[in-house]
């Protein structure tokens, strides 16, 4: 690549560009070297693949994360015509370069490309570069679809979320949480997204605006590994214990440790304008280094926001800080990736200015903060069954957000303590399998986040119930049409309903008795015959489908309480799932 200078404001000597170097090509240059003779062609980039460059730079800067002392950037035209401003970033646990810029090409064909830097003394420019782009099977960036309700790709594929909070508790290295092992499971489980709130990059050591590489090589690793899996994440940027310095006790008072806490207390960090100046030059950092991943889906800006000093002494502040995030991200993000963000897990904490604010409404529900067990751990099996107050909650919760807001709706934080048995017991996988089913009919866009992957839970919670309920949503086109809850009728228990142009799918629960012999009415129909078919959401199988009339806008489904399947008779159980087509005649 050609490098051309620019005209320096003073006498002093001006930034140079001195080398400029996509890593793919240089990957062909060593293959080249360990096939000498051999004519080894540069990898064709697919659309949608990391593009990065590797940049040799000559600059005046004290500190090299702060853009306002040393500023890089790529610009890149498409081929239909579209700029790109890209960020460049410090990487100096890189080897062959301290600095490089990272991108993921959204077309095919001939794309280009200038590098600038600025620093104290000018400025410095390259001269245009290409590279080709061709096809690939890759399915792009996650954003809300048309509809509003559901995600999708950049394709037009739907992206429904499944999967839950998996952090990774890095402090030091080599002891991250989060493995291969664990994801190659996931994965094979269905799952296609974790949630994780990272180990601060600005710590005691570094301090305030200076990044611990350690850390950030850390997350290049986890992304690495997650673009392998097409497994999602969801970046909660802002956790709540890290802001707080005595708000619940139990390890919720991180901010000791803070750097910021050299410049301003607990209580003012949302609102000080010194803080926002280098939490910017954060964000900045973020986006450069990790923003190009098409496996990042979602910005969590903010978990249990009310679980700090800051919203208790100035809520006004504290969503202003808000609108200003959300703001940033809109402004900077390229492939502008939804917000959202959470206050803490009691259902009166209903946070309508957050929701407001953020892409996606997100309610956090912990059940028993809100029905709390009675004395001596008993439940009431027969007036109040725990399991039907808890799924109540998920499903209840996750309508209201989309009625009031219109906008995608999650459960952000649920399970794991606060409910109304421990973890492994069998009502434990019940409330967590009844969470999924329950947030799914009522239009929630992904699972509820469940707290938190780990061997405490894998196996005996997590392990079947994701596979199961993975088969079913792989089935729905999310994306393709509207979608409204319908008017659902049970002879007991609860069910509720979604409708599109093309498609029924709901959810019939009843853990008292099961929902063997009884019955669910569908209304509001077109009159004809429909299909129905059951779900077994413990088995993840279909059962065989039947035909159903549908008279006077009422239609109704009943529910086998035994079935034949080679041979064996096999119990419905506690709840099924189910999906209704309109037959149209021949």
């Amino acid at each position: 690549m050609m490098l051309a200078a620019a005209a320096a404001p003073s006498s002093a000597e001006p930034p140079e560009l001195v080398s400029v170097e996509p890593t793919i090509h240089r990957e062909a240059w060593y293959a080249r070297l360990q096939n000498a003779g051999r004519n080894v062609q540069p990898r064709k980039l697919g659309q949608y693949e990391k593009f990065e460059l590797e940049i040799d730079l000559k600059a005046s800067f004290e500190n090299p994360f702060d853009a306002e002392q040393i500023d890089l950037s790529a610009e890149f035209t498409a081929p239909s015509g579209k700029i790109w401003k890209i960020w460049g970033f410090y990487n100096p646990t890189n080897w062959d370069s301290e600095w490089m810029v990272r991108f993921t090409p959204t077309e095919s064909g001939e794309w280009s490309y200038v590098v600038k830097v600025r620093d104290r003394e000018g400025t410095a420019e390259t001269e245009p570069a290409t590279f080709r782009v061709g096809p690939s099977r890759r399915r792009g960036f996650v954003n809300i679809a048309e509809n509003r309700r559901y995600l999708q790709h950049s394709d037009g594929s739907s992206f429904y979320g499944i999967g839950l909070w998996y952090n990774d508790d890095y402090h030091r290295r080599g002891h991250g949480q989060i493995s291969e092992t664990a994801l190659d499971e996931l994965q094979r489980l269905g799952v296609n997204f974790i949630c994780f709130y990272p180990t601060p990059l600005e710590t005691a050591g570094s301090g305030v605006g200076r990044y611990d590489q350690d850390r950030a090589g850390r997350l290049d690793e986890i992304f690495g590994w997650c673009e392998e899996r097409d497994i999602h994440i969801a970046w909660n940027l802002v956790f709540h214990s890290y802001i707080s310095e005595a708000m619940w006790g139990g390890g919720n008072d991180r901010y000791r440790s803070n750097p910021y806490r050299n410049i301003v207390d607990a209580r003012d960090w949302f609102a000080n304008d010194d803080a926002w100046k280098h939490q910017q030059n954060l964000y900045r950092y973020i986006i450069a280094r990790w923003g190009y991943s098409p496996s990042l889906f979602m910005w969590f800006v903010v978990d249990e926001i009310n679980g700090t000093e800051g919203f208790q002494a100035d809520e006004a502040g504290a969503l202003q800080w808000c609108r200003r995030m959300n703001d940033y991200f809109h402004q900077h993000d390229p492939y502008r990736r939804p917000t959202t963000g959470t206050q803490s897990g009691h259902v009166v904490h209903w946070w309508k200015e957050g929701y407001e604010i953020f892409d996606i409404g997100a309610r956090e529900i912990y059940e028993a903060q809100e029905f709390p067990m009675p004395k001596g751990g008993k439940p009431d099996l027969i007036h109040d069954h725990p399991l039907r107050a808890s799924y109540r909650n998920y499903a209840e919760q996750t309508a209201k957000l989309w009625a009031e807001f219109e906008k995608p709706a999650i459960i952000g934080e649920c399970g794991f303590d606060h409910t109304y048995y421990e973890p492994g017991m069998p009502g434990y996988q019940a409330t967590y399998h009844n969470a999924l089913w329950s947030a799914l009919a009522n239009g929630s866009c992904a699972t509820p986040f469940w707290w938190n992957y780990s061997p405490y839970l894998n196996d005996s919670i997590v392990t079947g119930q994701l596979r199961a309920f993975a088969r079913f949503v792989s089935d729905i086109d999310f994306v393709g049409g509207q979608w409204k809850p319908l008017a659902v009728a049970a002879s007991s228990g609860d069910a509720w309903a979604m409708q599109s142009e093309k498609l029924i799918f709901g959810w019939f629960a009843n853990p008292a008795s099961s929902v063997a012999r009884e019955t669910v009415t569908i209304s509001g129909l077109e009159p004809g015959d429909y299909e129905v078919r059951l779900y077994r959401t413990r088995r993840g199988v279909y059962m065989e489908p039947d035909e159903v009339a549908c008279t006077e806008g009422t239609l109704t489904v009943n529910i086998p309480e035994l079935v034949h399947e080679n041979g064996r008779a096999q119990h419905i159980g506690d709840d099924v799932a189910f999906t209704i087509v309109r037959k149209h005649a021949e």
